[in-house]
């Protein structure tokens, strides 16, 4: 793709960037209210079975993604017209998240700056390792990348260690305004929760709660990590590095059935939303389906989706990510020991 296509393509999000302030107003009620009926429903059903209460917990859930997604955009200021607004609603939906909004929006930002490049790793993004930084790895990094990856590790641990730990404190340099809205953040969730345990009692806080963060925090997780580490990625450089190829060749096209892409926001057009984060979730799809080149970008499906779990390792020299199993094949090539 030239750079003259590259920077047409980027020009033709302009018009699904228009904020529809009826279209964020409803999906607002229609995410928000259907979280607080589920959870309410959740805690009637306590006093008939557990057994009842789980599975209401995990359609909350999912109603927590939906909710994410609209604190996501407010992040990228694309929800409302308002920075103010959607700086109002985004630390709202932050703290029913358990996301410090200033701190997220921060990394976030610096993440879509750099993603799929190599020089520029660290801060919004998942660990990714290449193949040759591996080997040449001590055994304490190899040992704490291979628990890193380790599905158990990433999708149960991982968001318990991110959301309730990670998410609490201040990142290193933080300037005033993202720490005062972390502390903003913490102060609110420690009202909310102590108001919800004084409310109905502790136990059955943690019995609807527990589950909802649970699932949720799994389910966050695992949407972030599958639109970006899927076979034949894109990770290049900074010299080659091109914003348009990181959003259209180094993001997934998530094509899910349609209750689950309307609960997760449409976020399975993950390339579009890359491409042009200014797009607000509710046009993604229509941004899709209306720019052919945007076609081109890779699919996965619910099934094909559980390949990314082996990938593990970035391979510089086919530009795919491999496992930890191929890792072997690959160390095997005399070639590849050569140029250790």
């Amino acid at each position: 793709m030239t750079q003259a296509k590259q920077s047409n393509l980027k020009k033709s999000m302009v018009p699904y960037e228009k904020v529809d302030m009826r279209r964020s107003v409803r999906q607002i009620i229609n995410t928000l209210g259907p979280l607080f009926l589920l959870w309410y429903a959740a805690y009637l059903s306590l006093s008939v079975s557990y057994w009842i209460t789980l599975p209401i917990t995990i359609v909350a859930a999912g109603f927590v993604i939906r909710t994410f997604i609209i604190f996501h955009d407010c992040c990228h200021q694309s929800f409302f017209k308002s920075r103010v607004a959607n700086d109002i609603l985004g630390t709202i939906t932050g703290v029913l998240t358990l996301c410090p909004y200033q701190q997220w929006k921060n990394t976030h930002s610096i993440h879509h700056a750099t993603s799929s490049n190599l020089d520029k790793r660290g801060v919004g993004d998942m660990w990714v390792l290449t193949v040759d930084e591996y080997v040449a790895s001590p055994l304490s990094t190899r040992i704490a990348y291979r628990i890193y990856r380790n599905p158990f590790v990433m999708l149960i641990l991982g968001p318990i260690f991110i959301f309730l730990v990670t998410y609490r404190f201040n990142r290193k340099g933080a300037k005033t305004k993202e720490r005062v809205s972390t502390y903003i953040t913490n102060v609110l969730l420690v009202a909310l929760y102590a108001f919800m345990c004084w409310l109905i009692g502790w136990q059955a806080f943690v019995m609807i709660q527990g589950p909802i963060f649970l699932v949720s925090g799994m389910l966050g997780i695992w949407l972030f990590y599958v639109q970006h580490q899927f076979e034949d990625s894109y990770f290049e450089h900074d010299d080659e590095w091109s914003y348009v190829k990181a959003a259209v060749e180094g993001s997934s096209y998530y094509k899910l059935p349609k209750v689950l892409q309307w609960i997760t926001g449409n976020i399975g057009f993950h390339h579009v939303h890359h491409l042009s984060p200014k797009v607000p979730n509710y046009n993604l799809e229509q941004a899709h389906n209306e720019t052919p080149p945007l076609h081109q970008a890779t699919t996965i499906t619910l099934r094909t989706s559980l390949k990314s779990l082996r990938f593990s390792l970035w391979d510089e020299e086919t530009n795919t990510f491999v496992s930890f199993k191929q890792l072997k094949h690959i160390l095997r090539n005399p070639n590849r020991i050569a140029t250790k």
